[in-house]
């Protein structure tokens, strides 16, 4: 049975490589030294010694506190995974006959949802008799599109999905 994989940097006697390249705990380069002279002076520091860069050859080294160092590391990453900003879907259905101030509504939640950086999806549904009239609803989409051509880009083109017409829309 094989003990625990650790997460994070590997320190003191898991370092495995005979020779490593050490940095001090004020950055300065002290050079290539063989694994065990430099674990001992990390803890006549009261520190550990930490690989930093793995794949450097010799490995990169460096006498630090690993619970700070982790604690540290953990915080940045939680801060990036904050600070990201995903990316939605927003849909807006509309039928073929709609009014002008319906279209006008729909095409302001269009902009709104287009200027917070979401993409936009616009659904056409047709119903009973409306099906043997899709041109009407391809010029609808077509009149979206170029209501919306200086703030956004037509990422998918309007195309039939059984009884609904769809067109998707990206920010530029």
């Amino acid at each position: 049975m094989q003990p625990p994989v650790k997460s994070g940097p590997r320190f003191d006697t898991m370092i495995q490589v005979p020779k490593v390249r050490v940095i001090d705990h004020e950055g300065e380069n002290l050079g290539v030294m063989i694994t065990r002279e430099a674990m001992e002076q990390a803890n006549e520091l009261g520190l550990n010694l930490v690989e930093v860069s793995p794949t450097a050859d010799p490995p990169v080294c460096k006498y630090l506190d690993v619970g700070k160092y982790r604690y540290e590391a953990q915080k940045k990453a939680n801060l990036a995974r904050k600070t990201q900003k995903t990316q939605d879907i927003k849909e807006i259905k509309m039928r073929p006959n709609i009014d002008t101030h319906d279209y006008d509504v729909k095409m302001r939640n269009v902009n709104k949802f287009i200027d917070e950086g979401d993409k936009v999806k616009v659904t056409l549904r047709f119903r009973g008799r409306e099906m043997a009239h899709q041109e009407l609803g391809l010029n609808l989409l077509r009149r979206v599109q170029d209501d919306v051509a200086e703030t956004a880009k037509v990422e998918a083109f309007p195309r039939l999905e059984g009884r609904q017409m769809v067109m998707v829309l990206a920010p530029k």
